[in-house]
């Protein structure tokens, strides 16, 4: 089945599976006499799985090791375990983060709304976080690996 089939029943855009492509996770099934790229059901399902991992959180790096171990004929258990407690990890700092984030915020719409007098710039100042902590936020929101576009 042509492209648009499989991005239909993954109900993603065109775009979406392109990219998957180009970034070696998801690769056609075979070419039609005209050059099309053709998708069968095994596709479908890997297209699934990727777009899952990914609303996961799961880095491309990750999936491309998780998709790996699901064709391995050794028991994937301990490294699929690894990744997913490394992700829930990441998953974990991050809430942390944010609840400071909704406190702090919390606080400062608490005291402006209050008619108290308060020094916006130091309701700003709060917002700050240690150093080592936005080192982590960083690292927890960049792209591992970026997609290479074709020229």
């Amino acid at each position: 089945m042509a492209i648009r089939w499989l991005c239909d029943r993954a109900q993603i855009g065109d775009i979406a599976a392109i990219a998957d492509e180009r970034s070696g996770l998801l690769k056609p099934s075979s070419r039609s006499d005209g050059n099309y790229r053709q998708y069968d059901q095994a596709a479908l399902e890997r297209l699934r799985f990727i777009r899952s991992a990914q609303a996961t959180g799961f880095s491309l790096h990750d999936i491309r090791q998780l998709l790996r171990l699901t064709h391995s004929d050794e028991t994937p258990c301990d490294e699929v375990l690894t990744l997913m407690n490394n992700r829930l990890g990441e998953v974990r700092t991050r809430l942390k983060q944010l609840r400071q984030v909704e406190k702090v915020l919390a606080r400062s719409l608490n005291d402006c709304c209050s008619g108290k007098s308060i020094d916006l710039c130091a309701q700003i100042s709060k917002l700050k976080i240690p150093a080592d902590s936005c080192e982590e936020l960083v690292r927890i929101n960049t792209p591992r690996k970026k997609i290479a576009s074709r020229a």
